[in-house]
């Protein structure tokens, strides 16, 4: 499908960002950046959001939970670390840089962080429309070329457009429940849970499905806030097993470390994900570890056992019933069903990457995939596609297959949006016009 109005009619921008999490916030400051240097050809941008206002996982902004990442890895400094948007910048903003200081801790609060990147967002917010769910992508044409994209807009009960000649797609991550599992009134996936705590007045129990980070903090703050009720911490593995933050497989989280996965052959990439998963997906940090395993035996010897941790089993199936949910356990020792009725089950089952082609409508069939159906992906981020399409498609998460374990973390944000927007700034129409420099 392709639009007939020619391009000289229509106002078209360099780059569209699909979702305006910190991944494309990212990007919007760095095009700031770039518009605001000397020399530099302007590049237009506009970024649509569906929520109202910026939020990035505001069910889960705990008010003693902490970063996993050191506030140096924000969304400029590792790019930039002389930018105006950089964490320290906004410490100075808000009089706590030397309170900062003397905490002593690479680690934020997470509500601490979530400020600040509010705080980013709303130095560049002329560049973000909010509101604005994007339904679909179609192709314009010239031709029989692919030279840009219109990307079509719902907002309220009103439809608009926006044409651009490059995509950067970040919308995030969809949360995984465990199969068979329908989310509901008293069934939740973690992301919700603050969004849906203050329907609880009081409770006898809750049951939380999950190994990791999200899963150990849910237990600990359900055990902290409701002190009659009793926590079940529900996982396969025999106890929470720590994450590997020591010095040297940190270095996964490099961006340099891209390169090295980018470049890998196949056997060599899956060899490099298995070994350090332990860094990132289902494990916790070893003080809240700690924490909950002094809490189980606190209660031991006062006989009480309010936090129960029922390891070596699995959510078998979970039935809503009124204002209770029926919970049945299986212990995969000896298969045994166990049935817990609860006030609330909590799914701390992680997430999934949103797969990018359903949304590109008509440019999908253009975009190449592997044997495995999964996009291919160049080094600066951008799918390969046909000759037929010069416009181009950037993704912002789901490339774990091709750039490795930072694909969509804060990790290599900053970094990452200064590949992608040089690569859209070296193929734009006055190219020979940008100061060759580089963001990396």
């Amino acid at each position: 499908m392709s639009l007939t109005a020619p391009q000289r009619d229509v106002p078209v921008y360099d780059l569209a960002g699909v979702g305006f999490g910190p991944s494309n916030l990212a990007l919007a400051i760095a095009v700031h950046e770039h518009n605001s240097a000397a020399g530099s050809t302007p590049l237009t941008a506009v970024f649509l959001e569906r929520q109202a206002r910026f939020g990035w996982h505001r069910g889960m902004l705990l008010e003693d939970a902490t970063m996993q990442v050191s506030f140096l890895k924000d969304l400029v400094t590792l790019r930039n670390p002389a930018s105006e948007f950089s964490f320290l910048c906004y410490l100075k903003e808000r009089d706590r840089l030397i309170d900062f200081i003397n905490h002593k801790t690479f680690f934020p609060l997470r509500v601490e962080f979530h400020d600040y990147l509010e705080w980013a967002a709303a130095k560049v917010d002329g560049v973000v429309r909010y509101g604005s769910e994007v339904s679909e992508v179609v192709p314009v044409e010239r031709d029989g070329v692919v030279e840009a994209f219109d990307v079509r807009v719902r907002s309220g009960d009103a439809v608009s457009s926006y044409r651009a000649r490059n995509l950067v797609v970040a919308t995030g991550l969809q949360p995984l429940a465990p199969p068979g599992v329908t989310l509901g009134e008293r069934i939740w996936h973690s992301r919700d849970l603050l969004t849906n705590i203050g329907q609880i007045r009081e409770a006898d129990r809750f049951v939380v499905v999950g190994a990791g980070q999200s899963a150990a903090e849910i237990t600990a703050f359900l055990h902290e806030r409701f002190p009659a009720a009793e926590v079940c911490g529900v996982f396969s593995r025999y106890g929470y097993s720590p994450a590997d933050d020591s010095s040297f497989a940190n270095r996964i989280f490099d961006p340099a470390a891209v390169d090295d996965f980018f470049t890998a052959p196949p056997e060599v990439k899956t060899m490099l994900m298995n070994y350090h998963s332990n860094t990132n997906y289902s494990v916790v940090d070893t003080d809240l570890i700690e924490d909950l395993y002094r809490r189980v035996y606190r209660e031991r010897v006062a006989g009480t056992n309010r936090l129960r941790l029922i390891n070596m089993s699995r959510l078998a199936g979970a039935t809503e019933h009124g204002d209770r949910v029926t919970v049945d356990i299986e212990t995969l020792a000896t298969g045994e069903l166990i049935p817990l009725d609860a006030d609330v089950l909590v799914c701390a089952t992680g997430y999934a990457p949103v797969d990018p082609f359903p949304l590109l409508g008509g440019a999908a069939a253009r975009c190449e995939r592997d044997e495995f159906g999964r996009a291919r992906v160049e080094r600066d981020y951008r799918l390969r596609t046909e000759e037929s399409m010069t416009a181009g498609i950037y993704l912002q998460g789901g490339t774990e297959h091709t750039h490795g374990i930072t694909a969509s973390l804060l990790s290599t944000a900053a970094v990452r949006s200064g590949d992608i927007l040089t690569s859209i700034a070296t193929r734009s129409p006055t190219a020979s016009a940008v100061p060759a420099v580089s963001l990396r």
